[in-house]
Parts: C-alpha cells; structure tokens; sequence
C-alpha cells in the first residue's frame, strides 16, 4: 500500500512513488539537516564558480564567442549574460568607491574654499555703488584732461590710472559687493537656523518665483550650506543607475546597425557581454594603479585595444568582413562617445544636483 506525501513546500499531496513533488520539485522526504544546508549551499556556489571562470576565458580572450553561443542555445553551461554583469559591476563600483574617494575629499576642500572667500575684503574688491561710481569716474576724466596731471610724475599718473581702470570695470566690482552683502545676512541666518523660505528670500527667490527655479535655488542652498561636501560622490552615485539606461542605448544603436541580424533581445546579450569586458579591464586597472603607477602609453594602448576588442566580438557576433565589422565599430563608438555619453552625462549631472 503506497504511503502519502504532503508537500512542506506546496502543500501538494502525493504518493511514496514521487521522490520530488510532481508541482514544485521539493524532494518528498527533505528534512533539513547541517548536511543539507551546507551541502546545497556549497553545491550551488561552486556551480555558480565553475560556470563562471567558463565563461570569463571566452569573454576576455574569445571576443564576441560568448555571445555567439549563447544566442545560439548553449546557455547552461555559462553564465548568464545578466548575471555576469551584475556581478562584475558590482566588483567594479565597490572598487571605484575606493580609487576616486581622494578624488572626492580633494574637490570638497576646493569647493569649500571657494565658497568661503571673503569677496567684501579690499584685496578683492573696491565697492562703490553706482551712482557714485559715475560721478568719480567724470571726476577722474576732468583731472586727467587738466593741465596739472601733466605735471605729475609717472609714479603718480600710474596710480591714477590703475584707479581709474578699477572704476571702469565698477560693474564688476559692484557685482562683488553686492555678493559680499547677501554672503554675510545668508550666513548670518544659517547661524541662527533661520527657516528656509528666510534664507531664500536672501537668494532673491519669492512667493513669485516659479517651481523650478525655487527648487534649484534651494539646491544651491543646501550645497552652499554644506560646503559642497558629497557633490562629487552624488554625481558617482548615479553612474550605476544610468549604465541600466545606457546598455539599453547601446544596444538600440546595434540594432539600428544590425536591423536584419537578430531580435533586439540578440543585442543586448552582445552588449551586456561587451560591457563586462569594459567593467573587468577598468577594474583590473584600477587595481593595478592602486599599488603601481602605469605610464600614461599603457594606459592609451589598453583604451585602443578594448576598441579592437569590439571589432572583432562584431565580426565574431554577427558574422560579417573584418573591413564592415571595422566601419560599424567606427560609427558605433562615434555616436555613442559624442552624443550618447555626453547627453548622459548632462542629465547625470542633473539629477545628482536634484538629489544632492
């Protein structure tokens, strides 16, 4: 008489004929053991390895195989093309952390040594408002016109002068002043944790003033009151989010190339397995440069060679001459370095302001 199973998964009831439950595949008699855990999970780390370290050999010397294969069916026994550059890019953006963080406590100590310039002091400045500042400088034109400044010493014309080309460029020099005024009441209410719509008005923003321009007045003000401490590290932080719209890009600009060769889906395997490659050759300098200095022509040579790299991995993929794969390589990075990536990096820049 067969004995029956309830499924601790599914909650399915089956027979003793069943090893595995016929709806989800939960083994019928699993009970968990330290065998068990450990078992499973070092079975499937080391299959996650071994999958991996097959598929990284192709990837950096077999340019374009990988991908071929793949599209092709033989997608067991390698790493999944997501899965890959994730796991890279996550390598990758853990290590840029580290390189780039004396970048970012380098340009906090510029910005906050920017912001904190004293414009009113004389060295920077001579304030004389405006109206004033005319009436000088018609002061200043009848002396040099009278027949005693021919009389002065060249010692004495040239101090005149050098005051008198300061009361020439008085716009700017009003400019500065004005500055200096609004600097000291701004800092004057971040002292005394004045609200913001106070710290605002002093930036000139009013009841008025339209959405957008309150909001990125009110960002200013925020960098302005921290210093510009993190600015950099808010625009680093957006990369990883914009490579998941600049993949796609990238291999929207294939397809368009390639528009009989493959469905859009085709494209993007050749482009997450492209941009691994990118992320591991920019790790492994990065690493490297961490504890050796590496001359500026191995640096240019390696740039070059990920170009070459895509020449063949297009010839390899889509199966075209080594001249055609050379051209579509050309025009490809062309519109995606003159156009793709600034334009991103614009809205980069942007949106870290946005979120700073």
């Amino acid at each position: 008489m067969s004995k029956k199973f309830l499924c601790k998964n599914c909650d399915l009831e089956f027979n003793d004929s069943y090893n595995y439950c016929p709806n989800c595949g939960q083994k019928s008699n699993d009970e968990l053991t330290m065998g068990v855990l450990f078992s499973n999970t070092i079975s499937n780390y080391f299959s996650v390895d071994a999958r991996f370290f097959r598929s990284f050999i192709p990837l950096m010397f077999k340019p374009g195989d990988l991908a071929r294969k793949f599209v092709d069916g033989k997608r067991l026994r390698y790493l999944h093309p997501a899965q890959f550059y994730l796991f890279i890019s996550v390598v990758f953006f853990f290590l840029f952390s580290i390189v780039t963080r004396q970048h970012q406590q380098d340009l906090d100590a510029i910005i906050k040594q920017e912001i904190n310039i004293d414009f009113s002091d004389s060295t920077n400045t001579i304030a004389i408002p405006a109206n004033e500042a005319k009436e000088v400088q018609a002061m200043f034109d009848s002396i040099k016109k009278d027949s005693a400044f021919t009389s002065l010493s060249e010692i004495q014309k040239d101090r005149l002068m050098v005051v008198d080309s300061f009361l020439t460029d008085s716009t700017v020099n009003i400019k500065y002043n004005d500055f200096s005024i609004n600097k000291n009441k701004l800092d004057s209410l971040i002292k005394i944790d004045a609200s913001l719509n106070e710290k605002l008005t002093v930036l000139g923003v009013s009841e008025d003033t339209n959405s957008f321009k309150r909001l990125v007045t009110k960002q200013g003000l925020k960098i302005y009151e921290q210093q510009g401490g993190g600015i950099l590290k808010s625009f680093y932080d957006t990369i990883p989010i914009s490579m998941f719209f600049l993949l796609p890009l990238f291999a929207l600009l294939l397809k368009i190339m390639y528009y009989k060769k493959g469905h859009f889906s085709h494209h993007m395997v050749f482009s997450f397995y492209y941009f691994t490659f990118m992320f591991v050759v920019v790790t492994f300098l990065s690493l490297i440069n961490l504890f050796f200095e590496i001359p500026d022509w191995i640096d240019t040579l390696i740039v070059f060679s990920t170009f070459f790299y895509l020449v063949l991995s297009l010839r390899r993929f889509y199966e075209q001459s080594f001249f055609a794969s050379i051209f579509k390589a050309v025009i490809l990075s062309f519109i995606y370095m003159t156009i793709v990536i600034p334009i991103a990096a614009f809205f980069m820049l942007f949106i870290s302001f946005l979120l700073y």
